[in-house]
């Protein structure tokens, strides 16, 4: 069996790490966020509200409110199908671009704009579906209070439909780019300009 290469650590004094607090940090950029991002964000925190009055209520007061899970459960899925459109936008789903390494560039890049379309027409009929679906238990309660469900699935609906309109905005970022992360991860990434 081989041995493992032995750990190589740099030495650093502690004026050194001093030093590190003086810094001046870059000033903090939120262009970089879409208006689903913040949506997102506040519906994460109003599950973090119910899981905590959840908690405190059945382990502090001893008296649970039953409600507060339910609320919880459907925030929990609003955060995660609008949290997916920040995927679409950001290309951040799980994807192989192995395949792109072994192939001839000009064949990658019909593969990428298939992948794009695909990808595109997916969702929209995801969208489609989820409408249809949200039609048909258009008149459901929630069952530990009377609130409708039709809100969420129209969240649901809409963060589909946003996934689709981000979809063909990357689409079409890529086909004016000449490549996109399949092709090309490093220009992604940013180890393309490290090792340039």
């Amino acid at each position: 069996m081989s041995q493992a290469a032995p750990e190589h650590h740099t030495q650093i004094t502690t004026e050194e790490i001093a030093k590190t607090f003086d810094e001046v940090s870059a000033p903090t950029d939120l262009s970089v966020y879409g208006v689903e991002d913040w949506v997102t964000l506040a519906i994460f925190w109003v599950m973090c509200g119910c899981v905590f009055l959840q908690f405190f209520t059945r382990y502090v007061l001893n008296d649970s409110y039953g409600w507060t899970e339910e609320i919880a459960i459907y925030c929990l899925v609003a955060v995660v199908f609008l949290g997916s459109v920040m995927c679409v936008r950001l290309s951040r789903h799980i994807h192989v671009d192995f395949l792109y390494r072994k192939i001839s560039p000009p064949i990658a890049r019909v593969l990428s704009i298939i992948v794009d379309v695909l990808r595109t027409v997916l969702l929209a009929y995801l969208a489609i579906l989820v409408w249809r679906y949200a039609s048909v238990i258009s008149d459901e309660r929630m069952t530990t209070i009377d609130w409708p469900k039709m809100p969420f699935f129209m969240m649901i609906f809409a963060a589909f439909v946003l996934m689709t309109l981000r979809s063909i905005q990357v689409a079409f970022a890529n086909w004016r780019r000449g490549y996109s992360i399949l092709e090309r991860p490093g220009a992604f990434d940013g180890t393309e300009e490290a090792q340039s």
